[in-house]
């Protein structure tokens, strides 16, 4: 498999594709198409599926960085920001690393974050960082405009080689 031109991923924003809302549109689930990422186009560092609904697989890394952006529909509400991921029983470099997630409203916002271990203990199974009982908070203003949503998981941090990691969605839970 050769390297993209790039070795960057970036998001896929000019369609819709890779976006689900539900039915009463309070809940929105992203595909990692719609995340760029750090080294996401190497195939030494991550594998992606033909599928283009399918997680993203990081091989390895000493830097993660996945990115994206959603431009959000409502004014005065709040939202919940959460990765959906899974550990492979295979995983390695994340005992002791904290991963974080940050969001903010528009280019000019200030990040809210949230901390969370990725424990090797839980390899196979689908879990939300943050977790649900401690949900990443972003409330947009009653002002004139709509803000566009910037999220992001890193571990940059560190320095550790660490891999294993799949990325299943990101979801953004209007509250």
């Amino acid at each position: 498999m050769a390297m993209e031109s790039k070795p960057h991923k970036d998001a896929d924003s000019g369609s819709n594709d890779g976006v689900t809302k539900s039915e009463d549109g309070k809940i929105i689930d992203l595909t990692p198409r719609k995340l760029s990422i750090v080294w996401g186009n190497d195939p030494r560092y991550w594998r992606s599926s033909s599928n283009p609904d399918a997680p993203v697989e990081l091989i390895q890394v000493s830097w993660l960085e996945v990115t994206g952006s959603y431009q959000l529909k409502k004014k005065s509400a709040d939202y919940h920001i959460s990765f959906t991921v899974s550990l492979n029983p295979d995983a390695f470099g994340w005992n002791g690393c904290q991963v974080y997630v940050l969001a903010k409203l528009g280019k000019k916002g200030k990040y809210s974050w949230k901390r969370a271990s990725l424990d090797q203990s839980r390899s196979g199974q689908v879990f939300e960082i943050p977790p649900p009982d401690d949900p990443l908070k972003v409330t947009t203003a009653n002002d004139e405009t709509i803000p566009m949503l910037y999220f992001g998981m890193y571990e940059v941090w560190s320095g550790k080689w660490k891999g294993g990691l799949k990325i299943h969605k990101v979801t953004i839970k209007e509250k």
